[in-house]
């Protein structure tokens, strides 16, 4: 089965990503990704739907997986549990 939908925890230097496919089993996780790796590891996914929580530096990520053919959704971070 394909990743069907991925959720990326932004922070400054390490990003932790979590990537889910239509069963809800754990297709891939990754907890703790560096700032130069993250744009490499989201081009070679599938196009899927990207859960993000919206914060500063939110919609250049978005911008950035949106040119890899993923569609981004950014979440209120009062609707983001830890």
């Amino acid at each position: 089965m394909a990743i069907l939908t991925v959720a990326i925890d932004l922070a400054k230097n390490v990003f932790a990503v979590h990537a889910v496919n239509e069963a809800g089993a754990v297709q891939l996780r990754q907890p703790k990704v560096a700032r130069g790796a993250l744009d490499a590891l989201i081009a070679v996914l599938p196009p899927c739907v990207i859960g993000v929580e919206a914060c500063s530096g939110a919609h250049h990520w978005a911008r950035q997986f949106q040119a890899h053919g993923h569609t981004v959704r950014l979440i209120a971070p009062r609707h983001v549990a830890p």
